[in-house]
């Protein structure tokens, strides 16, 4: 992707090598610690606050000598003209559309994170929350689409930046509150398809997103085959036929490998968000 020279977001947020507050000490036992201790500063009469305010500054600070090697800053420097790239594309479609694009914000962590969804490990991989409106990062998560997915390419990479800020826009145009009002009046089977329609949708921004991007000639050869790869990669049948050596249809949540690439594919042809319409297809 040519983004040589492309400016970088101010949205970006650098946790990396800070724990979030409550994890201390290099993990989630050091916390329990604190809760014993606190508790027996109670039982003999003592004010357990001082306690508690260090453990959370130390929850906040740990990590101040970590040390990112040049290969993680030149990716956070990646990923944060991507979400600029971003930033820039979807302010010109909301207002084509007559609306105001809110921009997200990125948030690049290591291990765990702290957000408005909860304390989160890297084990969960990229996810956007809604109600901080962040995009969470571990950039080991690169590490994980090259070796574990054989989804290798910066390419595949921007595609989950991409996938994820389409999460954000579902949300500001109020798809993600719809669905969590159906969600909880369904069969788990049913809210399951619902997040599956959500999945693809989002997979679709993100290639409306890539249209853009190739119109402004900033795509480069293979560009879209890495992306549609990674899109591949992450198909819950494809996840779990590796993990578990069969497929359950009913408990997808994301979709399969086939449809995630689709409409990938079909948002980078279409380049409209017309045709993204996943609720009301019989064809996902």
């Amino acid at each position: 992707m040519k983004l040589k020279g492309r400016r970088e977001s101010t949205n970006v947020e650098d946790r990396r090598g800070r724990s979030p507050r409550g994890i201390i000490g290099g993990g989630i036992g050091g916390g329990i610690i604190i809760i014993v201790i606190v508790i027996i500063t109670l039982c003999s009469g003592g004010d357990p606050s001082q306690i508690i305010n260090d453990s959370l500054l130390t929850g906040s600070e740990v990590g101040t000598d970590y040390q990112a090697t040049q290969e993680e800053d030149d990716l956070a420097r990646f990923v944060s003209v991507v979400l600029a790239e971003t930033e820039d594309v979807w302010t010109e479609i909301f207002a084509n559309e007559g609306m105001d694009y809110i921009y997200p914000g990125l948030v690049l962590y290591t291990d765990y994170v702290e957000s408005a969804c909860g304390i989160d490990g890297s084990a969960t991989g990229p996810f956007y929350c809604p109600p901080d409106q962040k995009v969470y990062v571990d950039l080991s998560f690169y590490d994980e689409l090259q070796y574990r997915f054989q989804a290798p390419g910066d390419f595949a990479m921007a595609y989950v930046i991409a996938h994820e800020v389409g999460h954000h826009i579902q949300n500001i145009l109020g798809i993600m509150d719809d669905v969590n009002s159906i969600q909880s009046t369904v069969s788990q089977a049913e809210a399951n398809e619902y997040s599956v329609r959500l999945e693809l949708q989002a997979d679709y921004l993100a290639g409306v997103w890539a249209h853009y991007e190739n119109r402004m000639n900033l795509l480069e050869d293979g560009d879209l085959e890495e992306a549609i790869n990674a899109a591949s990669a992450v198909g819950d049948d494809r996840i779990q036929r590796q993990s578990q050596g069969y497929i359950v249809p009913d408990s997808f949540t994301h979709g399969t490998s086939e449809q995630r690439q689709r409409w990938f594919f079909k948002g980078f042809k279409t380049g409209t968000l017309e045709e993204g319409d996943t609720f009301n297809t019989d064809d996902l």
